[in-house]
Parts: structure tokens; C-alpha cells; sequence
């Protein structure tokens, strides 16, 4: 007898396990939530979706909706609350990288802000490049994000959501930024090391690419300036590469020790090079604080353990990446058309162990270390 493909005996299939209460396990919507509650669906709906009108329901209703969700492991759908809302609850999220350090601590506040509302944040790292800066925003949109929030990046234009910026420096409309007072930060960088009894002092200039940059170094000139402290072209060096560890220091320090010029302090970029400026010091022969005091910014997590403990000046990193989150969450409240405006924080100088008043003997120490860079050099 042949068969055809529709009279082929079918192969017997296992029964499936059924659970010891006897009832097989299903999804559970949000109508049989209700239904088990004796609620409305309505009901259910703006207390599992933590909406305005729950507010008027009262709390002990919500806590028994929100113990049964949990007894009957009642999951919301997210894409139907999007749909019905019109809303995706998404915000996209700019960043240069995302090693140890600055980065990473901003965007720690951003996300806990976030998913506390009940949002969800997708990151793009674009490593600097201007043509990645230009279309990511537009990838991010396309993809659902309502807001954007950009992160030491330089934005050149005007986006169709709406945007804050963390160390954007840039006027652009509609962008809210949220800034480090850095003319603050620079007076207590130099009132310190100036009170220490330091003069001869040297700067690391950051990225050109970093928003920060500029305006960090154009507020310590312009304190120096006003005090009297003579700044030497020769004890600023440029920092170039796009590093996120102590290398980025190193080799300009050796730049610096090279120009066999005198200085008893250094005030580095941030704290990754501030490290990296401390290893390269001692790698010629010199002490830290005793023979050159070292200040550093932004007060990561390894400030406080490097050898020796660095003085910095602390910007309230995930302070910064939670008010920025909830100053755009509040511009999606009131409409695209919000007024943007500019946040100003205030900075602390932590002093720590690298910093101390300069030795008589700096002078013939630095030139010690100058013959150890010599003879390695040879």
C-alpha cells in the first residue's frame, strides 16, 4: 500500500510534563490579571505602568495588583504600552567609549535615572570620528529613541528630539547642557598648588577632540593670568592620543622632562593621565609630591588607590549622568519645544597625597633625572 504525505501515520509525541498543581504553565495577560484581582483592566493597566492616573488609585489597591503580577509572574507587554501610548520609552545615548573611568561613571547615573522611569537606553560609541558624531543621532532616532543624551561629544547641529548634552560646550539650539563650572575648578587647582608655594608650574592640555579641553584649559590660563603666575610655552604639553588608560601620560611627560626646564607641580588633563604622568616621573628619578606635585581630574575610582593617592578635582560623575537624564525625561514632559538651557555644577578639589610644597632640591633632582633619561636614550 503506498501512502501520500497526508496518510503518513503520525509519529506519537511525548506528553508534556504537567506540573505538580496540575496546571499547565501559560502566559498570563493583563485581562486575567484583572479578572483574578476582580479589577478593571484599566485599573491594572496604569498601576503595571506606573502612568499618571495611578496616583489617584490607592495604595493598598496597588500593592495587592503589584503582589498578584508577581504571584501570577504577569510580565507587561512592552511593545503593546508603546503602541497605545505612542511612545517607545527608549532614549539613545552618545559616548566616545566606554573604558574605566570618566565615561563609564556618567553613564552609570544616566542609566540607573532611566530605568527607575521605567525607560530603556541603547549606547553608540563613535571613538571621536566626526562622520560616526553625524550619523548616529539619525540611527539612534530611526530606531525609536525619543531623546538623546550625548556624552563628551561635540554635536554640530540641531537634532529632531530633544538632546542634553554632558560637557557640550557647543551653542546650539535646543541642546540642554550640563557643564563643570571650570573657572571654579581652576581656581582651586592653582590656589592650592599657589598656597603649597608652587611657581613653576606645568600644564597637560587635553584632546582637541575632548568638549572639555578648551574650556578647562582656557579658565586655568586665564586664572594664572589674573594672578600673576607666569605660565612658560615650554612647561605645556599637548595631549594627542585617544586613550582611556595611565599611557596617555606618559610619553609627554618625558616630552616635558626632556625640555630640561624647572617645575615643581603638575596639573594634568584628568586623572588617567594624571596616573600616567606619576609613572613617568618616577621612571626618571623623581618623587612624587616631594620633588614634583601632581594634581589630576575628574576623581575616578583608581584616583584613590594609585601610589601615591591623587589630588584631584572631583566632578560629580554619576550625579551628572542622573541630573541629565532627568532634566530630558522632564523635556519630553513639556514638549519638544522646552526652552534648553545650561546646568552649571559646581566642582571640589580632593586633596589626597601628590600634591605637597615643593623641596629646595628640586632643581638637582630634575637634573638627575634628566642624566637617567639621557643614559636611557644613549
Amino acid at each position: 500500500m503506498e501512502f501520500g504525505i497526508l496518510d503518513l501515520p503520525m509519529k506519537k509525541e511525548p506528553a508534556k510534563e504537567t506540573p505538580r498543581n496540575g496546571l499547565r504553565p501559560r502566559t498570563v495577560s493583563l485581562r486575567m490579571l484583572a479578572d483574578f484581582l476582580k479589577l478593571s483592566p484599566a485599573t491594572v493597566s496604569v498601576v503595571m505602568n506606573d502612568s499618571a492616573a495611578a496616583k489617584a488609585i490607592p495604595a493598598h489597591t496597588k500593592e495587592r495588583i503589584q503582589k498578584a503580577a508577581r504571584k501570577l509572574h504577569y510580565q507587561p507587554n512592552f511593545f503593546a504600552r508603546s503602541l497605545s501610548m505612542k511612545r517607545s520609552f527608549m532614549i539613545g545615548v552618545l559616548t566616545p567609549e566606554l573604558g574605566d573611568g570618566y565615561h563609564t561613571l556618567v553613564l552609570s547615573g544616566i542609566g540607573d535615572y532611566l530605568m527607575s522611569e521605567g525607560y530603556f537606553y541603547f549606547s553608540a560609541n563613535h571613538r571621536h570620528k566626526p562622520d560616526l558624531i553625524d550619523e548616529y543621532p539619525r540611527l539612534l532616532i530611526s530606531r525609536g529613541a525619543e531623546g538623546i543624551i550625548a556624552v563628551d561629544t561635540l554635536l554640530s547641529h540641531r537634532l529632531s528630539v530633544p538632546v542634553v548634552a554632558i560637557a557640550g560646550h557647543g551653542k546650539i539650539p535646543g541642546i540642554t547642557s550640563v557643564v563643570l563650572d571650570h573657572r571654579l575648578a581652576a581656581e582651586l587647582v592653582l590656589r592650592h598648588l599657589w598656597e603649597l608655594g608652587h611657581r613653576h608650574i606645568a600644564f597637560m592640555r587635553g584632546q582637541p577632540f575632548s568638549s572639555d579641553s578648551d574650556d578647562r584649559f582656557g579658565n586655568l590660563m586665564s586664572i594664572a593670568r589674573e594672578w600673576g603666575l607666569e605660565v612658560s610655552p615650554e612647561l605645556i604639553v599637548q595631549l594627542e592620543r585617544d586613550l582611556a588608560s595611565p599611557e596617555l601620560g606618559y610619553p609627554v611627560v618625558q616630552q616635558l622632562l626632556n625640555r630640561r626646564r624647572k617645575f615643581t607641580a603638575l596639573v594634568a588633563f584628568n586623572d588617567m593621565s594624571a596616573i600616567g604622568a606619576i609613572r613617568a616621573l618616577r621612571d626618571a628619578g623623581l618623587s612624587v609630591p616631594q620633588d614634583v606635585s601632581v594634581i589630576g581630574f575628574d576623581d575616578i575610582q583608581a584616583s584613590s588607590y594609585s601610589m601615591p593617592r591623587l589630588t584631584t578635582v572631583r566632578q560629580p560623575l554619576w550625579q551628572m549622568g542622573e541630573i541629565a537624564a532627568k532634566h530630558l525625561l522632564q523635556r519630553l514632559s513639556n514638549g519638544i519645544g522646552n526652552r534648553a538651557q545650561t546646568i552649571s555644577i559646581a566642582p571640589e578639589l580632593v586633596v589626597r597625597e601628590s600634591t605637597s610644597p615643593p623641596r629646595v632640591s628640586t632643581q638637582s633632582s630634575a637634573k638627575r633625572a634628566q642624566k637617567r633619561i639621557s643614559l636611557a636614550s644613549s
